[in-house]
């Protein structure tokens, strides 16, 4: 028998809302619901990735899990430790077993230091290392994500946008940490670029024992890097299962839109694909639909899903979904087609407590 994996970071009912203020006396009069209700594990060693259309709060939430912002409500653990109430100086202690390798890596890098001053950086606030031990572990990280040790005194601006990436990668590594959030490290690179990071990502997986929260909007990267992956839509996560099973098997209608875009390397595969239109813009997050979040959108909407809110179950055994066409109940009771042939519903225990 297999031991249970261990769950590094468990997240549970997170939610991110950000004030909205209005009138004379700048009173908050509503707030941005950039993540509302948000549930999942990640186990040691693996990587969740984090997918959904721009604005669904996928980068929020990954800052909110390292609290780089004061959450609203929620609790986060990291290896068993409640960081969601921690305050700003509990919290630097815990700085050390998390990190984020940020999307731009321009943008994240400082123009006034040189390479090694910035790797060198986390060593100089969490670190007691003498100089020359310190150089020693710049040009170890240095060697680790592949950058010539030549390069340790020149400027961020002297790099391309693969080697800043490395660069960041390589101060978010010198710590030793055991969870790193990578908010779209792809993105800003090059088609060509981007296999290099990913596989350098992969490779510093394996040596150090990395767990890794990946968070894109590319399914591609997602679904060569992700053990599992989680599918998110206007601050809520509505699917999560494993890679394999989620692109093979969809439950959700958004998730089945989001896979129906994916392109086929093979002609005749992509010529057999049916494209899977969504109609419309996304709601706005400071003022979201009544019932299902998707309801305005989804090409398989029922009476129920627009005054209801769908229930995060577990569908199948390591499968969630949060959808009224896979709620037995529902759906014993819906005659139109696009509910008919939905599985019986076993109830299960969710994944730590109901989002």
């Amino acid at each position: 028998m297999t031991s249970p994996r261990k769950a590094l970071v468990e997240v549970r009912d997170l939610k991110m809302h950000f004030p909205i203020s209005g009138g004379l006396l700048r009173r908050q009069v509503g707030a941005v619901k950039a993540v509302d209700g948000v549930s999942f594990d990640i186990f040691e060693g693996e990587t969740l990735g984090i997918v959904g259309e721009s604005g669904c709060g996928k980068s929020t939430c990954g800052r909110a899990v390292l609290r780089l912002y004061d959450i609203t409500e929620g609790s986060i653990k990291i290896d068993g430790t409640e960081i969601g109430t921690m305050g700003q100086g509990q919290l630097r202690r815990m700085r050390p077993k998390m990190q984020m390798v940020f999307q731009d890596p321009q943008a994240c890098l400082n123009p006034r230091m040189t390479v090694a001053g910035i790797i060198a950086e986390p060593l100089d606030e969490h670190g007691k290392l003498s100089g020359k031990a310190k150089l020693d572990r710049v040009y170890e990280l240095m060697d680790a994500v592949g950058l010539n040790r030549n390069f340790a005194n020149r400027y961020p601006h002297a790099f391309s946008g693969g080697q800043r990436q490395r660069i960041g990668i390589a101060r978010a590594l010198a710590l030793n940490p055991r969870f790193i959030v990578c908010d779209e490290p792809i993105a800003a690179l090059d088609v060509s670029i981007q296999a290099q990071v990913v596989n350098l990502l992969e490779k510093l997986q394996d040596e150090f024992g990395l767990t890794y929260m990946f968070i894109s909007h590319d399914l591609s990267m997602v679904k060569h890097i992700a053990d599992r992956v989680a599918v998110m839509y206007l601050g809520k996560v509505v699917e999560l299962a494993e890679r394999d099973e989620l692109y093979e098997r969809p439950l959700h209608p958004y998730t089945e839109a989001l896979m129906s875009a994916v392109p086929e390397p093979d002609p005749a595969i992509e010529a057999k694909v049916e494209r899977i239109i969504l109609r419309g813009d996304v709601p706005s997050p400071s003022n979201p639909p009544k019932g299902c979040n998707f309801s305005t959108r989804c090409p398989k909407v029922m009476d129920i899903c627009r005054k209801l809110d769908p229930e995060y179950r577990e569908a199948r055994p390591g499968h969630f979904v949060a959808c009224h066409l896979h709620d037995a109940g529902i759906m014993d009771n819906q005659t139109n087609a696009g509910s008919a042939g939905a599985p019986p519903r076993n109830e299960h225990k969710q994944q730590g407590e109901d989002a």
